[in-house]
């Protein structure tokens, strides 16, 4: 088989633009979600399975070691060229192994299995392995990575926005702190999952038929071969594992993204001229626009909010990929091959993310200049709250009231809550830290700060158990 495909002769900008180009990125994802280690990892379940047909007395010692060794010589190339000629591809791994091993071995390659019994402990087997090698490490160092910024700001003041609008005070840390705890309780639904993930050696329907004619106990069989794989069995399989298993995972995954997604979406707003609170650092030659010179665009958060667009949708075709009719029909047969890639996708998001948050520019002034922009304002919730404490019988309509009328005549609205006659009684009942809140909105902070602190105690914590 000829492979002179140049890398820009490929169609997924996967390859052409954010895997194959990127070094780094490619060593940690090859070995799992490639074509090339789902041959392996193939090739690996075929081994496995016959070491224990080997302990079960069904083949010698010898010959299972003779296959494990031919397992790890075949490749990728050899193996879609006997599937050219035959037109099934797990009997090419089959045949790719067979060929290396002696006369007396050829009959255990692939003994007793069925096709997706080792496609499908394969595909767990590599992405349980993906994931727990590759892709939590990352995503405990970028928890590491927020847990650092949300600290580092856990005082800066910042003014909170809900629809677009601004709100209460709270601090950038505290904003931190959210996706401190998002991301950390998707790392552990990531692990739990990806732990769950299970495979299956129990024939063409799934009731051992195959297996039952040799041995004794074929669900402890199937058990042993998995456990090579380091994974477990399906509970009551068809020809392939229940879907509920990969679903469950690739859910995790791409909840996980939403949460980056989210994430960048935030900064990026963040970063608007008119707002301009925060900035992705810049390289020295970097350029921000083709035409304007000036321009420094958020193309970071930009881009992983544009990865999740593509790879969110798909796990709707993960949920379709449930449905299998009666013992086996063949609708997943080309879309679970793009599994791989959600994974990759989020990868290439955390990496991109990591890296631009733990150069993120806090603009101190800016968020200062945004926070007394609508300052006075802000004592229009303590003040309502304060006076409904003491019973006065309509103080939110009363307060907005004055805020409509502090817009109207350009007067500081804490000017005309100390100045009005009628709202002197329940004043003067206040304690002077309530006043003093009320005189100075930045300190009506709540426990921002505290719970920055807390948030990332509790992860630092479970971070460790991780």
């Amino acid at each position: 088989m000829e492979n002179n495909i140049n890398l820009f002769d490929t169609i997924s900008p996967l390859d052409f633009r954010y895997y194959a180009r990127n070094k780094s990125a490619f060593e940690k994802l090859q070995p799992y979600l490639s074509e090339k280690a789902f041959v392996q990892y193939l090739a690996k379940v075929e081994a496995a399975l016959t070491n224990v047909l080997a302990k079960k007395g069904i083949c010698s010692k010898e010959i299972a070691e003779e296959i494990e060794r031919a397992s790890k010589e075949i490749t990728a190339e050899e193996v879609y060229e006997e599937e050219d000629r035959i037109k099934h591809n797990i009997r090419a791994v089959a045949n790719a192994i067979r060929k290396r091993v002696s006369n007396e071995a050829k009959p255990f390659v692939h003994f007793t299995s069925t096709s997706h019994d080792i496609i499908c402990s394969a595909d767990a087997a590599r992405c349980k392995d993906f994931t727990i090698d590759i892709l939590i490490p990352e995503l405990i160092q970028f928890e590491k990575t927020l847990i650092e910024l949300a600290r580092r700001e856990q005082s800066t003041l910042q003014i909170g926005r809900t629809h677009g609008q601004h709100a209460e005070p709270i601090t950038f840390g505290f904003a931190i702190a959210q996706y401190v705890s998002r991301i950390g309780s998707r790392i552990q639904s990531i692990k739990k999952s990806a732990n769950n993930l299970r495979g299956k050696i129990a024939g063409a329907v799934g009731a051992y038929n195959a297996s039952a004619l040799f041995i004794k106990d074929p669900e402890v069989f199937e058990f042993e071969v998995l456990e090579q794989l380091g994974i477990k069995p399906s509970p009551i399989s068809t020809q392939v594992v229940e879907g509920e298993f990969m679903a469950d995972f690739i859910h995790s995954i791409t909840s996980c993204f939403g949460v980056l997604a989210n994430l960048a979406d935030d900064m990026r707003h963040l970063q608007r001229s008119e707002i301009n609170e925060v900035a992705e650092a810049f390289g020295a030659k970097q350029v921000g626009s083709s035409t304007m010179p000036h321009k420094r665009n958020p193309i970071n958060f930009e881009n992983v909010k544009s990865m999740w667009k593509e790879f969110m949708p798909r796990m709707s075709t993960v949920y379709m990929d449930q449905i299998c009719e009666h013992q086996r029909d063949l609708t997943n047969s080309a879309s679970s091959r793009f599994v791989p890639e959600i994974l990759a996708g989020l990868y290439l998001s955390l990496t991109r993310l990591n890296k631009v948050m733990k150069n993120l520019v806090v603009d101190k002034t800016a968020l200062k200049k945004n926070f007394d922009t609508n300052k006075d304002m802000i004592s229009a919730e303590p003040v309502y709250i304060l006076l409904a404490a003491h019973n006065h019988p309509d103080a939110h309509e009363y307060v907005r009231e004055l805020t409509l009328q502090s817009q109207k005549e350009g007067v500081p609205f804490q000017d005309l809550v100390m100045k009005d006659k009628e709202l002197k009684p329940y004043l003067d009942k206040l304690t002077k830290e309530q006043k003093e809140i009320i005189a100075n909105p930045e300190k009506y902070l709540g426990i921002a700060e505290k719970k920055v602190q807390s948030i990332c105690k509790e992860w630092e914590e479970q971070l460790s158990e991780l």
